[in-house]
């Protein structure tokens, strides 16, 4: 299936900005369809190019210096050249022309230089495909099996797409730019570190079953975030008379990736259909977060109380409301599955409840809480929620 065929929601700004993605999201590609006139173009993939401007900096802003002010230069996988940023930082100052700098990791420009275009450059991400995007293409089944990265999406396998993703992450991303000293440990860690999806963040538990000393692991897991496979969700702070939990849930950015770095590509499991439903879930609305803007913070909410304890996904806060989001992947709907949600209602400045559910069917519950389907659950957060 061509990925051309499907429109992306990201829309750019006006103003110089960073465009931060993992490997396969189609960064390239957007690049090219929403900048065909760029005044100049530099893809550092390009090893001729990378080696003629890092041997040679002044070469670049020799390429820029003609430039017409306003005009946009596309930088592709700026984090190989970090350097270049204090030349980007020169010409948005002094000859106003915009550059869009798009990477894969934000990790050596975290490291190196990326607070020179502070309030400078904006930042913008590229998710996988939103089921919203795939429209009719979208299937839930086959995005919680190979995930919805257009890379992999566009393969005439998948399976073997993912399982190539996963050497080129390690090749390239991990050994090429030297991001850990033993690559035999972070290998066997990342099997390990999928199984934590959607689950509170014990870097104890992590560190026992992968073999990993604590001190490593924390690096470990900060190079999944800095190489945007993985991000965390924060608990809930403010307290309802009961002591509230403060560790983080891990996800990851797609579900193929999950399935692909625990080496299982087979049919999903029941045992990990839950997992990798939250997961989608959680991707969705951080997609379309960025995209549209659905919310301006969230959390996910744990208490533990004399009943034992109660927990809701996801707390999204719109200004001073909030919406507060179940994932359950079962298909059948069971009343157990409301407990959070009934629990949270006593949080000041809850408008909505919603469950999501892995079944066909949406309808309103007596205390008006709304179970809703995948398909339904797009659409709300296509409207905003």
């Amino acid at each position: 299936m061509a990925v051309t065929s499907i429109p992306r929601r990201l829309e750019p700004p006006r103003q110089s900005f960073f465009l931060f993605g993992p490997r396969g999201t189609g960064k390239s590609r957007w690049l090219g369809e929403r900048f065909p006139h760029a005044a100049a173009t530099f893809d550092l993939l390009d090893e001729a190019v990378r080696v003629e401007l890092l041997a040679d900096p002044a070469a670049f802003a020799h390429k820029l210096e003609g430039l017409r002010a306003g005009s946009w230069v596309v930088v592709d996988e700026v984090q190989r050249a970090p350097v270049l940023l204090n030349t980007v930082h020169r010409f948005i100052e002094k000859r106003r022309l915009r550059f869009v700098l798009c990477g894969s990791s934000a990790r050596q420009l975290r490291r190196r230089g990326v607070n020179l275009l502070a309030g400078r450059a904006v930042e913008r991400r590229l998710h996988p495909f939103t089921a919203s995007e795939l429209g009719e293409r979208f299937h839930l089944e086959e995005a919680l099996s190979v995930g919805t990265l257009p890379l992999v999406w566009s393969a005439d396998d998948r399976a073997e797409s993912l399982r190539a993703y996963v050497q080129t992450y390690l090749a390239q991303e991990i050994q090429a730019e030297a991001a850990v000293r033993g690559l035999p440990s972070f290998v066997r860690f990342l099997p390990v570190a999928a199984l934590f999806q959607g689950q509170v963040l014990s870097v104890s538990a992590l560190a026992r079953d992968s073999g990993v000393p604590r001190s490593t692991l924390q690096a470990y897991l900060e190079i999944l975030d800095q190489t945007l496979l993985t991000f965390r969700l924060e608990a809930y702070r403010p307290r309802l008379r009961v002591k509230e939990v403060a560790h983080p849930k891990l996800y990851w950015a797609d579900a193929g990736l999950v399935r692909a770095f625990k080496r299982n590509l087979g049919p999903v499991h029941e045992e990990e259909r839950g997992a990798l439903f939250e997961g989608w879930v959680a991707q969705s609305l951080r997609a379309m977060n960025d995209y549209v803007g659905l919310f301006d913070d969230w959390h996910y909410w744990s208490s533990h109380g004399s009943r034992g304890t109660v927990e809701v996904d996801f707390l999204l806060r719109q200004g001073k409301r909030f919406v507060a989001i179940e994932a359950k992947a079962a298909r059948r709907f069971k009343p157990e599955m409301l407990k959070g949600l009934q629990a949270i209602n006593e949080l000041p400045g809850v408008a909505r409840r919603l469950l999501v559910h892995g079944g066909a069917d949406s309808w309103r519950t007596d205390d008006r809480i709304e179970v809703m389907s995948a398909g339904r659950f797009t659409s709300e957060i296509e409207r905003g929620l």
